[in-house]
């Protein structure tokens, strides 16, 4: 699985598979006690998981809340094909409790993968397809829970799709919230690997100097993921991903006592990842929002300060220059790529602060 994205895919691979090897299911009964400690139990709660087509794609969609007469909270995920669904019991419950949380995997990722024909789904993967996908499921779920307009979020990979809603879309949303916001794709690569570089040359890291020295003149010309994770395999062990945790397996293990993932969804988890990221990078390569000078939809972006594996100073300097209704910085000093895993705890009282607000109807 070399071809994958800063060779989390990899990881994803080397982590689940020895579980799935050594027994068909030696983690149901962790997993049955999160789902018990996790049930949403009150009285106007809302948990369910169903498939929707979008686009012509089957895709999975998990729903959350305590009430479902807050306001929809759509999470976006990463990758491409880095679902987050089955991360979502370490870090989503306490926003359940103000948000009803919206889960789904995208076309060609995690369990939707194996609903849909690879080769049939791969000349669909396209960046204007996949905002489509997400519009079509705002207005589902706006119908589905009698909402006038939804809070998006957008994480990584996701935070393209999310900003391309909101300025397609900006009358679905009560606020567009970007976390580990990418901007402009060939930017994003040139700043995390002179950072990388850096690193690697005050360790007197010769190896990774050299290999990321070799991989000239990208990340212009041919845009290719083995390119991208040539560099990135070197700057996770530095903290690109998760701050001064360069050991991901505490994250990449935590798919194991999900309740919406059993060993088959992991392994299809895996497959997908590999999948969605190979077919869609080389389509990324001249994504950019920096031409783009006004949103019209409230912006909150949550950064990590020491993300360069989609670099938050890119994020930092557009957010510095667009206009929108309202725009709030959110910087998670102790956090890079990940800061909903990092810290929990700022992230959800920034959402609480900053993103809750935003979402109430106005006459």
């Amino acid at each position: 699985m070399r071809k994958l994205l800063g060779a989390i895919a990899a990881v994803i691979a080397s982590v689940t598979a020895p579980a799935v090897a050594q027994t068909e299911d030696a983690y149901a009964p962790a997993r049955a006690i999160v789902a018990d400690i996790g049930k949403i139990v009150t009285p106007n709660g809302v948990q369910e998981t169903f498939e929707v087509t979008l686009g012509g794609a089957r895709q999975v969609v998990n729903v959350r809340g305590a009430d479902r007469d807050n306001p929809l909270l759509i999470f976006v995920h990463g990758g491409p094909g880095a679902v987050e669904m089955p991360f979502a019991w370490a870090f989503q419950r306490p926003w359940e409790d103000v948000f009803t949380v919206v889960q789904y995997d995208q076309r060609g990722a995690g369990r939707s993968y194996s609903l849909n024909d690879p080769a049939t789904l791969a000349p669909t993967m396209t960046p204007e397809r996949y905002r489509d996908d997400a519009i079509e499921l705002i207005e589902l779920l706006k119908k589905r829970y009698n909402k006038r307009k939804v809070v998006l979020m957008g994480h990584s990979w996701g935070s393209i799709v999310g900003l391309s809603v909101a300025m397609k879309r900006p009358d679905l949303l009560y606020a567009y919230v970007g976390v580990g916001q990418g901007i402009d794709f060939r930017e994003g690569e040139r700043a995390g690997m002179a950072w990388t570089r850096a690193k690697a040359l005050a360790a007197g890291n010769k190896e990774a100097v050299q290999a990321i020295d070799a991989l000239a003149p990208y990340p212009q010309g041919e845009f290719t993921i083995a390119k991208a994770d040539g560099w990135r395999k070197y700057a996770i062990p530095y903290g690109s991903l998760i701050y001064n945790k360069p050991d991901l397996k505490y994250y990449f293990q935590t798919p194991r006592l999900s309740p919406e993932y059993g060993p088959a969804d992991i392994q299809a988890w895996g497959k997908g990842s590999e999948f969605s990221v190979t077919t869609l990078w080389p389509r990324l390569a001249d994504v950019s929002f920096k031409p783009v000078r006004k949103i019209d939809v409230p912006l909150v972006f949550l950064l990590g300060r020491h993300d360069y594996t989609v670099p938050s100073p890119v994020a930092a300097e557009w957010f510095g220059k667009v206009q929108a209704p309202s725009k709030t910085l959110v910087w998670l000093e102790h956090s890079a790529h990940m800061p909903m895993v990092e810290e929990p705890g700022i992230f959800f009282a920034a959402l609480l602060r900053d993103v809750l607000p935003l979402a109430k109807d106005k006459p």
